[in-house]
């Protein structure tokens, strides 16, 4: 009888423990997380998302590209949205966020829950919503769950983008390190790496690997020549920085698994996708991501891991009235 007590009274401290625990560091994200505070706040984020992908097919592009910019620095925290201001250069000046977009939307999205329900819906969970739907328009259905409770940051530095967001001239080495410094796995790399089957490249980011990718006039052995020969034709040469090519030539604006037959016929557009070659294990995921419920599968679980970096919750951070400005 003695020990059966003992026992009880010993899970019933644990159960307290835990709660507290929770409690001070504000919990972990969670799915419905909006359910009693603002019930409609994901058919919000969705019908305002869909509508606007339905007459601009670029935007699923634009958005995966500004969640997974935004998490790799400072972690999941909507600091990619705040402007510059007078005192500070932001995260949205730093070079690999000048071509980003859809903040206009973020900004509709934000303001329609705001008049719903104000100061409750983050604008750090608008941006992983807002990925999540805009890639699933195309479906007609979520492809990944979203789970929510974020809070957004109130710092936002240009020098931070430029030395955490993955570069398109890394290597194999620096691109394991920079997802391995965000608890990032090498599958996950090539996982999400996936998101390249949309969007588009601008020239100045690969055009090395056309005209002078030693620095001696050279073209990279590792690009296929016919379709360096095609990128020639739309890349004139080393200055440009305005053109832009489809990183999928064949399904730009179709979410599917078909950059990984893009990477095996040797056509990655960017010297970062070519180096997913290069590595023993990572060539070995490119093959098991051939497959196309492979890929759907592992995306969703990769985007739930990214989702997840360094998120604020709890009391931590706070929820932004205007996703381009900290609250005063």
């Amino acid at each position: 009888m003695r020990t059966s007590f003992s026992l009880a009274f010993f899970f019933l401290i644990t159960i307290a423990l835990a709660y507290a625990i929770g409690v001070c560091y504000g919990g972990e994200l969670r799915k419905d997380f909006y359910k009693d505070t603002c019930p409609e706040a994901e058919d919000i984020v969705k019908s305002i998302i869909w509508k606007r992908v339905a007459s601009n097919s670029t935007l699923p592009a634009k958005f995966l590209r500004m969640h997974f910019h935004d998490c790799f620095v400072r972690g999941c925290d909507a600091s990619v949205l705040l402007d510059s201001t007078t005192n500070n250069t932001a995260e949205k000046a730093a070079i690999p966020n000048l071509s980003l977009g859809g903040f206009e939307v973020i900004d509709e999205v934000k303001a329609q829950l705001e008049k719903k329900c104000p100061g409750v819906v983050s604008c750090a969970d608008i941006v992983a919503l807002a990925a999540r739907d805009s890639v699933s328009f195309q479906f007609k259905k979520p492809i990944w769950e979203v789970l929510t409770g974020r809070r957004d940051g109130s710092i936002s530095r240009a020098s931070e983008a430029l030395s955490n967001i993955p570069s398109p001239f890394f290597n194999f080495t620096l691109l394991k390190q920079s997802f391995a410094n965000k608890s990032l796995t090498v599958h996950d790399l090539v996982v999400l790496s996936g998101g390249h089957t949309i969007g588009v490249g601008h020239c100045n980011f690969f055009s090395n690997r056309l005209y002078n990718f030693t620095g001696k006039g050279d073209a990279d052995p590792s690009l296929n020549s016919t379709y360096a020969s095609f990128l020639k034709t739309q890349c004139r040469s080393l200055a440009d920085n305005t053109t832009i090519v489809p990183m999928d030539p064949s399904t730009p604006l179709s979410f599917d698994n078909n950059y990984y037959k893009i990477l095996k016929l040797k056509e990655g557009l960017f010297q970062s996708d070519a180096a997913l070659l290069t590595d023993k294990g990572s060539r070995n995921i490119v093959d098991e991501l051939l497959d196309s419920g492979k890929f759907f599968t592992e995306f969703s679980q990769s985007m739930k891991r990214m989702g997840s970096i360094q998120v604020l919750t709890g009391t931590a951070g706070e929820i932004r009235k205007n996703c381009r400005v900290v609250n005063s």
